[in-house]
């Protein structure tokens, strides 16, 4: 996030130099991937960049639903501002895929509630919930493992991943590879469930599993 400062930005005038960005082209590209909105992103994170951290503003451009100002709000927002419930919400509010995003990277996993949220939203029956709970958890498979059932996440992965909806079982994969990847005890295990589910053939850190490439 950007340094505090005191400016005269309001909602509304945002909201107009965001429409004024909205380019046809670039949205109709966004909307294959469910994101709907036409802004380009390095534009709108040098909108950020001037605007700086101003919470209120932020509140007030995440309220007006907007896919662009939600992206903008984030940019600008204090992660540790916001209760457990307060991001409980936002995540319930917002599916859009690159909202959902940010969303996790920027705010979420820099808020004193990331573990408590990562617990409550693990097992969700809302699969774009779950999967933000499922992508906590490979944060911190990789930075704090300790406390983690690694085995256990294995077994939930074996049984569920298969059947998943795309999005959760993405952040299942994600999971997967990197338990094999950061645990070389696990990795023959987390290389079997690759092969068999046949669902990490294409993803990025197949290689660093060493898992073969199915043409």
């Amino acid at each position: 996030m950007a340094a505090t400062t005191e400016t005269s930005e309001t909602a509304a005038g945002l909201m107009a130099e965001l429409a004024a960005l909205e380019d046809p082209r670039a949205r109709a590209v966004n909307e294959k991937h469910g994101d709907d909105h036409g802004v380009n992103l390095g534009k709108l994170r040098a909108i950020a960049k001037r605007v700086k951290t101003q919470q209120e503003l932020s509140r007030e451009l995440w309220a007006t639903g907007d896919t662009a100002a939600r992206l903008l709000s984030l940019l600008i927002c204090r992660p540790k501002a916001f209760t457990a419930e307060e991001l409980d919400t936002m995540l319930r509010e917002a599916p859009v895929p690159k909202v959902n995003d940010w969303f996790v990277n920027y705010v979420v996993k820099k808020s004193p509630h990331a573990e408590e949220l990562r617990q409550a939203w693990f097992a969700d029956p809302d699969p774009v919930v779950a999967a933000s709970g499922w992508a906590l958890t490979s944060e911190r498979i990789v930075k704090k493992p300790e406390g983690l059932d690694l085995p256990g996440l294995l077994d939930i992965i074996e049984a569920h991943m298969k059947e998943a909806p795309d999005r959760l079982q993405w952040a299942m994969n994600n999971a997967l590879a990197q338990i094999g990847i950061e645990n070389p005890e696990l990795r023959a295990r987390a290389l079997d469930i690759g092969e068999r589910l046949e669902v990490l053939k294409d993803y990025p850190h197949a290689a660093q599993l060493h898992l073969p490439v199915c043409s």
